[in-house]
C-alpha cells in the first residue's frame, strides 16, 4: 500500500465479516470515519481462510454458527453462481463475493453514509489477497453504484437531524396518512359501538 506506520486504521474479523450487529467493527468504522476522517476503507478478505471454508461445511460449528451464517447467506445470495463452480474454484469466489458482501456492509452505516454525502469519502474497496503468490486482487467494487443501490432501504446518508429526501420525504406522508386514516376507523368503530 505503501504507507507508513500509523497511516493505516485496522480491525480484524474472523472471515472480515462486517456484521451490523458486531458493536466493535461499527465502532471501529465509526471513529475511522468520524474523527480520523479516514479517506478509504478496505475490506481485504484472503484465500485460504479458514472461517469462509468452516461455512461451507455442512456441520454444526457450535458458538462460531451465527457468525458463519453470515458467510452462509452470502452463498445463498449467489447460489446458482456458486454451485455451476467445482472445488477451489467454488471456495475461492464465495471469498470474493463475502468481501463484496462486506463491502456493502460498510456502505450500510450512517458514518460512510453521511461522510460520503458532505466530504465525499470514504470510498470503500474490496481486496482479496493471495497466501500462496502474495498477490493483492482488486475485486473493483463499483462503489458509488454500490451506494446508489443500497439507499432505496438503508438510506442514511441524511443522519436524524437532516432533512430527509424526497422519496423519504413522499414515505413519510404516506405514512402519515395511513396513520390518520386507521385512527379515524377506530373512531368511527368507538362511536358504533357505543
Amino acid at each position: 500500500m505503501g504507507l507508513g506506520a500509523g497511516e493505516v486504521f485496522t480491525t480484524r474479523n474472523i472471515a472480515n465479516l462486517v456484521p451490523n450487529t458486531d458493536l466493535s467493527v461499527m465502532s471501529v468504522i465509526n471513529y475511522a470515519v468520524r474523527h480520523l476522517h479516514v479517506k478509504h476503507i478496505v475490506v481485504c478478505g484472503h484465500y485460504g481462510c479458514g472461517g469462509v471454508a468452516a461455512a461451507m461445511t455442512p456441520a454444526d460449528m457450535g458458538l462460531l454458527n451465527p457468525w458463519l451464517r453470515n458467510i452462509r447467506d452470502v452463498y445463498r445470495l449467489h447460489e446458482d453462481e456458486l454451485d455451476a463452480l467445482k472445488g477451489e474454484e467454488r471456495y475461492r469466489r464465495l471469498v470474493e463475493l463475502n468481501v463484496v458482501e462486506q463491502c456493502r456492509n460498510v456502505i450500510k452505516t450512517a458514518a460512510v453514509q453521511q461522510s460520503y454525502e458532505k466530504d465525499g469519502y470514504p470510498v470503500v474497496h474490496g481486496w482479496v489477497f493471495d497466501l500462496h503468490d502474495g498477490l493483492l486482487k482488486d475485486l473493483e467494487v463499483d462503489f458509488e453504484a454500490m451506494l446508489k443501490g443500497i439507499k432505496k432501504l438503508y438510506n442514511l446518508s441524511a443522519g436524524p437531524d437532516g432533512p430527509p429526501s424526497a422519496s423519504n420525504d413522499d414515505s413519510a406522508a404516506k405514512v402519515e396518512e395511513e396513520g390518520k386514516k386507521n385512527l379515524e376507523e377506530v373512531d368511527a368503530k368507538r362511536k358504533r359501538q357505543e
